[in-house]
Parts: C-alpha cells; sequence; structure tokens
C-alpha cells in the first residue's frame, strides 16, 4: 500500500515552484505594463459585490457534500472504497463541482462582457 506522506509531500513542493514561478512572471507582468502607462486599476478584477463570497460560499458547500458522500462511500460495504480514497475522490469533485456550477451562475447573472473580469 502507498503512503500518503510522499506522495503529499512532493505534491507541496510542486505546487511551491509552480507558485513561485507564477508569481514572478505576474510581477514582470504588471512591471511592464505600469511601464507604459496602463492604468493600475486593471490589476485588480471589478467583481460585483458578494461574487467572491458567493464562489467560495459554493465552493464550501461542495467540499462539505463531498465529506459527507465520501463517509456514505467508506462506510458502505456495497462500494468497498477505502476511506482515504472516498473522502479525497468526492471532496475534489464536489468542490470542483462547485465551482462549475459558480462559474455558469455568474455567467448568467453578469453577463458575459463582465465576465471577463471574474477570473481569478
Amino acid at each position: 500500500m502507498l503512503e500518503l506522506t510522499p506522495v503529499l509531500i512532493l505534491a507541496i513542493i510542486f505546487g511551491s515552484i509552480v507558485t513561485m514561478v507564477y508569481l514572478g512572471v505576474r510581477k514582470k507582468e504588471r512591471m511592464a505594463m505600469l511601464e507604459k502607462g496602463i492604468d493600475p486599476s486593471a490589476f485588480s478584477p471589478s467583481m460585483r459585490k458578494g461574487a467572491q463570497s458567493l464562489k467560495y460560499g459554493i465552493l464550501l458547500i461542495g467540499v462539505a457534500l463531498g465529506i459527507l458522500l465520501g463517509k456514505l462511500l467508506a462506510a458502505t460495504e456495497a462500494f468497498r472504497f477505502e476511506e482515504e480514497a472516498a473522502y479525497f475522490s468526492m471532496i475534489f469533485l464536489f468542490g470542483g463541482l462547485g465551482l462549475v456550477i459558480y462559474h455558469f451562475m455568474a455567467k448568467k447573472m453578469f453577463g458575459n462582457d463582465e465576465n471577463k473580469s471574474l477570473k481569478d
């Protein structure tokens, strides 16, 4: 059986490296834009009031549903899921589903023209 600790450590290290590279590139892009005289307000997306809360609320509801369904799958012998696999798969599935639902809700609420500013 595969130990989970080395996999998590590698994922954290890889994620940290990718994040640092991304932030460095983003900083260079912003500095170049400032040198060209582009307005700094272009850096912060103009979200409608409550849109950020809506996104995180739907995400957390999806994660909570994933935890509940993961517990149900782990406890039911008919499915024969390992406890870790049941929890992680359901959390990611329902968390991702929550974000997809938010995308379509934001598209409908704010329209196509402002949807470009909703990207994080």
